[in-house]
């Protein structure tokens, strides 16, 4: 089609639309087949059609053409509208999803047990017990689990939000399940030391609700609510049985440089004080939206093109998919200004989590290593928003040797994901129903590890894998040993960035201490409720829903076209090619998107790391005072040495006491430390057996399995040598002990290597006595 002056001619000296795009590389090689989708135009532009003098306008619609132009630029108008729809839609549920007085994306139903607003010390929070779905049917000989949702500007119920979720394949694996919640506003005045105090009620009332089952509440701690889990568990070890932490930031400074750009944002912001008048602003209270907001930062191509983008191209099948996550994305929840500050300047700036450096107000330091429960951190590297340095970072913040998790007689376990991103962690099905599965269906084996650091390893399970019939899921779950030198690899702990970061601390303190002297007062009076609610629509992430609710008599006639629309619903053809240019523009979009992206959050490290990275700057906040790290190590306080010291002595004064239980549990972890690690067949195995005996309760096999344990680690040689003394003198007692060691070490395999010689070397320790 060429461009024409009034006459119907070319006009002279003018390109054709594809000259113009031959001169932009990424459009040449679309111009060819873009010449040949307009061949077929029926109509082509006469002088009438310009309008000539008295001539009316022809209608400008779709319908004027024919082909592939025709086609898309019906299928496109459609397209749009039932967008617009979908996006009235959207405001629709946004707006009757608040006025809800629980407002939650659980998919189960579920009956109130406590609500935190009538406690002495109020909170937003409460505990509802889960009602299994119809044909599941739960054991209350199993621990519960407990989910506790993150509070971090979206609304209650990501770990219930399907039917392959943490809630849903726990409830499968026969556990009965509670959930944590909380309410869209916070009480006044309420704190996080309050909220740890209520999740302690919440906790103590499970217990009393479950005095028969073998082994304390799972408790799974999801994103921001891991780390208050952790602080809880730190305090009140006795309430926990296993942790698991997915996608929980607990170490704030640490990241990649090039990778994690989000740790920078407190510095580059001058500190917490911009928290503090943000809080001001809302007349006390900080808007979830200003945290959703930060997550939509670090991905611009997402939030301004391709996740509307797929809604728009794919209308007629994603629709539904978008408004069942928006129902959760958008549902922001808010906090006292109280709450907001002590996270920022305590953890996200401070980072006093992993040093216990933090205290209660009664003076009890939280301090991560009284933790006796094993804690499972589990993080993925397609993760920007916790990335497995901040999810593991912890790990080697508190401590500085391998035998340091033993003396305190603490069990981790972490797993890497490869690429899932941070909400993949929670609403992935996929991540459901193989990690989250694989935790549910081997928590006991997790809580009756010895003491140690593990990885979790997933190996799919086969026809031919050896017991397969004690493998209760589809993957074998395997926990290898690994040493604080592996979590390093991953962490990369830098000592030039702690110094940054401290900077940073000191610098936030100097400024929050001047916004409070000298600006506080004066925000807070000009904040009133008028201009609380004004800022409160006009914020980016609301103002979207108001543009496009009801409330706009626009939308009234976009609801009216859609319907007319899916009533005449014409879409193209994916071969059209103006698909596979708009397909095209889309990656271009995309493409450029990431490439600001790429590029701004490069320039922004670079000013961070040459800021704060100033030797003056670093020392006008008391870094270069001394030549002490910035952060205490609590591994290394003399209190911590000395309780080391008394609990290996204990250990040792207690090797050669047991007799043909302690025995086999000895020989057992013997032949077990020559292998990669605790394979689920052989606990269950074990554990079968346990049972049939009936005569030992988990928690007693978990105390029996720990001490024979330490037994080995801390003098293998006097260990084996008193398991003869302990030997009754019963032949037949002797050799069906060692038909359960055999059967128990096969059962994932026949031994080969240094255990097989291990397992032949016990098995003359239990030959009949001559």
């Amino acid at each position: 089609m060429d461009i024409r002056d009034n006459r119907g001619a070319p006009a002279s000296g003018a390109r054709t639309p594809f000259q113009e795009m031959a001169l932009f590389p990424f459009a040449a090689p679309w111009a060819e087949f873009m010449s040949k989708a307009f061949q077929p135009l029926a109509m082509p532009l006469s002088p009438p059609s310009l309008g000539g003098a008295g001539a009316a306008l022809p209608a400008t619609s779709a319908m004027a053409f024919s082909g592939p132009l025709g086609e898309y630029l019906t299928d496109c108008t459609q397209r749009t509208i039932l967008f617009w729809d979908v996006l009235r839609r959207r405001s629709q549920e946004y707006y009757a999803h608040k006025e809800k007085s629980l407002p939650s994306v659980l998919m189960f139903d579920a009956d109130v047990i406590l609500d935190g607003r009538t406690f002495a010390r109020p909170v937003n929070y409460i505990l509802v017990k889960i009602r299994p779905p119809e044909g599941v049917v739960l054991n209350p000989k199993k621990r519960p689990f407990v989910v506790v949702d993150p509070r971090a500007g979206h609304g209650p119920g990501i770990g219930g939000f399907k039917a392959d979720s943490e809630l849903g394949v726990a409830m499968r694996a026969g556990h009965t399940c509670y959930f944590v919640g909380f309410y869209p506003e916070p009480v006044a005045g309420q704190t996080i030391e309050d909220i740890m105090h209520a999740e302690a009620l919440f906790l103590e009332r499970i217990h009393e609700l479950h005095p028969d089952a073998e082994g304390k509440p799972c408790v799974i701690g999801n994103c921001q609510a891991g780390w208050a889990v952790m602080m809880l568990a730190a305090v009140r070890p006795e309430l926990f049985g296993p942790i698991i932490v997915p996608g929980s930031p607990l170490s704030y400074w640490a990241g990649v440089k090039g990778k994690n750009p989000m740790r920078y944002t407190g510095g580059l912001m001058g500190g917490s004080w911009l928290t503090a008048m943000g809080s001001d602003l809302a007349g006390g209270k900080f808007h979830g939206s200003s945290l959703v907001s930060n997550f939509e930062n670090l991905n611009p191509s997402n939030t301004f093109w391709s996740k509307n983008y797929n809604v728009w191209s794919n209308v007629d099948t994603e629709a539904a998919r978008f408004l069942e996550f928006e129902r959760w994305w958008g549902a922001h929840v808010n906090l006292n200004a109280e709450e907001i500050q002590w996270i920022v300047d305590q953890l996200f700036i401070g980072n006093r989590l992993a040093t216990g450096e933090l205290t209660t107000s009664d003076g009890v330091r939280v301090d991560l290593s009284n933790i006796r429960s094993p804690i499972v951190c589990f993080c993925s590297e397609g993760d920007n928003i916790t990335p497995p340095q901040q999810a593991l970072g912890w790990i080697v913040d508190l401590y500085e040797h391998d035998d340091d998790i033993k003396a305190h007689n603490q069990t981790i376990v972490y797993s890497v994901h490869k690429s899932t991103g941070h909400l993949g962690i929670f609403v992935s099905g996929g991540v459901a129903k193989k990690e989250h599965q694989e935790f549910a269906s081997n928590i006991d084996l997790i809580d009756v590890l010895p003491p140690g650091l593990y990885e979790l390893v997933l190996e799919p399970k086969s026809a031919a894998a050896a017991g397969g019939d004690f493998v209760y899921g589809d993957w074998i779950s395997r926990f290898e040993r690994r040493t604080l030198a592996d979590v390093r690899a991953i962490v990369q702990p830098n000592a030039e960035d702690e110094h940054r970061f401290a900077t940073v601390r000191g610098v936030s303190e100097v400024n929050l201490g001047l916004y409070r002297t000298m600006l506080q007062p004066f925000v807070k009076s000009w904040a009133n409720d008028q201009t609380v609610d004004w800022l409160n629509k006009m914020q980016l992430a609301e103002f979207p829903y108001l543009l496009f609710s009801d409330k706009n008599p626009l939308m009234q006639e976009v609801a009216r076209l859609a319907e007319q629309v899916r009533s005449e619903r014409t879409p193209t053809s994916a071969d059209n090619p103006f698909v596979q240019f708009q397909e095209a523009f889309s990656r271009q979009m995309v493409a450029a998107l990431d490439g600001w992206r790429d590029f701004r959050d490069q320039s922004l490290e670079q000013l961070f790391l040459a800021v704060y990275g100033n030797p003056v700057l670093q020392a006008m906040v008391g870094l270069r005072a001394t030549d002490d790290e910035p952060r205490r190590r609590p591994g290394l306080e003399p209190e911590e040495i000395n309780f080391i010291k008394d609990r290996l002595a204990d250990l040792k004064a207690r090797i050669a006491v047991g007799g043909l239980r302690e025995a086999v549990m000895r020989s057992l972890i013997y032949i077990g430390l020559a292998g990669p690690g605790m394979d689920e067949r052989v606990f269950n195995v074990l554990n079968d057996i346990r049972g049939a005996h009936g005569d030992m309760t988990l928690a007693q096999f978990k105390t029996l399995l720990r001490e024979q344990f330490f037994a080995l680690i801390l003098d293998q040689s006097t260990a084996l040598a008193t398991i003869p003394a302990m030997l009754p003198k019963d032949a037949e007692a002797r050799k069906a002990a060692f038909e359960q060691i055999r059967t128990v070490v096969t059962a994932s395999g026949i031994p080969e290597g240094t255990r097989a010689e291990r397992l032949a070397e016990v098995g003359a320790m239990f030959a009949p006595a001559a």
